[in-house]
């Protein structure tokens, strides 16, 4: 009876270490990797998936100024992965696509009441033509201060099923125009609706970019792929500062339940694949 007793505690022990070894590794993992945070409207006005209000966009701004994050640019995050070029510490790119007028004139005052910068990928087109979207007197400012504007295509037209040439025309005039008018290279893409294939990753290549990023659930590490870097949506389904929350600090781990539930799907075994929540 003693050496069954000895033996059930030392299974336990031994389940117990596994457990915590296991529970280190997830974390670990989850807070590996550059974050690059992915927004799009910030206003009081749109209540949508793509729309957080002032409130919850100053709240999540405060987190990450008191947790000590460091705001960089996609040259700084390229650089880092290319050439192996210093990072300030616990860094975080922000991101915002299409360039929404509430870019300027919401979120542009509370990332500077906390000295962060972001990126803004801008749809060319819309830009100065349209009164939901920036104008160029505005992104100058705001790259006057510290802000990188970036290319999200000349229409946001979905690049896969586009043709060769409008493809590149998208690509190329886009970012044409923007150094025009900017007077700096622009080599960064976000492709719009997150789709994209191998065909307009080449393109993307030909036309003179040197990354691009997703939709995609993810952090970004060294060996990942320039043309397919991950994002953080902060966006898709209700919001709430909690949610924000565990997609920055768990990461990796809800893309490894991401996949799960996409492999688990394309198995045949829809329901239980029902029953993992994504936040």
């Amino acid at each position: 009876m003693i050496v069954v007793k000895k033996k059930f505690k030392i299974a336990i022990a031994s389940s117990v270490i596994l457990l915590l070894v296991a529970i280190s590794y997830i974390v670990s993992s989850s807070l590996s990797g550059i974050p690059v945070l992915n927004y799009h409207q910030i206003n009081n006005e749109n209540y949508n998936a793509l729309t957080l209000s002032s409130q919850e966009f100053d709240a999540q701004m405060d987190y990450l100024y008191h947790a000590g994050y460091t705001t960089i640019s996609p040259k700084q995050l390229v650089d880092y992965f290319q050439y192996g070029t210093e990072l300030p510490p616990n860094p975080i790119l922000i991101t915002f696509d299409d360039g929404y007028v509430d870019n300027y004139s919401v979120a542009y005052p509370i990332l500077q009441k906390y000295n962060f910068t972001a990126t803004v990928f801008l749809i060319t087109d819309f830009v100065g033509n349209n009164d939901r979207y920036l104008s160029w007197q505005q992104v100058r400012e705001m790259k006057d201060h510290g802000f990188s504007f970036q290319s999200h295509t000349l229409s946001h037209i979905l690049l896969s099923n586009a043709s060769d040439d409008e493809i590149r025309s998208q690509l190329i005039k886009s970012r044409e125009g923007m150094e025009w008018r900017l007077k700096e290279k622009v080599e960064y893409l976000a492709y719009p609706g997150g789709d994209y294939d191998q065909r307009t990753i080449e393109l993307a290549k030909q036309a003179g970019y040197r990354a691009a990023f997703t939709i995609n659930l993810g952090r970004d590490t060294k060996n990942c792929s320039l043309f397919t870097l991950q994002r953080i949506p902060i966006f898709e389904t209700s919001h709430s500062f909690l949610r924000f929350k565990i997609r920055l600090r768990c990461t990796q781990f809800l893309t490894a339940m991401q996949d799960l539930k996409v492999t688990l799907n394309n198995w045949g075994a829809c329901k239980i694949a029902s029953w993992i929540y994504i936040p």
